[in-house]
């Protein structure tokens, strides 16, 4: 059923989806849906919860598993590159129908966020620190940068593009740390 939600929400938006639409798609009942999910919102929050927590998984093992800044953020990157690959519908509604999130499951998405947002900081912050990456380098600046160019990969990223994921997220890993590093 979630999943058939996030198909029609990624197609129709999620104004233009009813909880009967899902539930006459998946061949059930309302009450089939109401035994899994408190809501259509409640639904629209775990679309955004999935990728944002695995995105979040991915980031704190890459700054877990390195020593060095460098290796660190390459990780980082060509991981949440990924995400837009794996998550791609996911990230498609979230961009589209974020701002009809109820205000509890908001609060609850933008600490994923921050946490994410800060492990690159964090990382970048790490780099300039132990002279690996350059001194003059802002931290937040740059990971708002960096943050907002892989973001955009959802406009424009197809699975049956020229690129594969893992092609493009050595190229974002190659112009990022060729951007920080001394």
């Amino acid at each position: 059923m979630f999943q058939t939600a996030l198909t029609l929400f990624d197609k129709y938006g999620f104004h233009g989806v009813s909880v009967k639409k899902i539930v006459d798609e998946v061949g059930t009942s309302k009450g089939g849906f109401y035994h899994y999910f408190s809501s259509k919102d409640e639904v629209l929050f775990l679309i955004h919860d999935e990728f944002i927590t695995y995105a979040l998984q991915k980031a704190n093992e890459g700054f877990n598993n390195h020593e060095s800044p460098t290796n660190k953020l390459r990780d980082i990157i060509i991981n949440f590159v990924k995400v837009f690959d794996i998550y791609q519908a996911h990230i498609s509604v979230f961009y589209q129908e974020q701002i009809y999130l109820p205000e509890r499951y908001e609060t609850m998405i933008k600490k994923k966020r921050d946490q994410f947002r800060d492990i690159i900081i964090e990382t970048i912050q790490l780099g300039v620190e132990s002279g690996e990456f350059r001194k003059e380098l802002h931290p937040v600046i740059t990971g708002m940068s960096l943050l907002g160019m892989v973001n955009w990969i959802y406009k424009w990223y197809r699975k049956d593009g020229e690129k594969s994921i893992e092609e493009i997220a050595r190229y974002f890993e190659d112009i990022i740390i060729h951007a920080v590093i001394k």
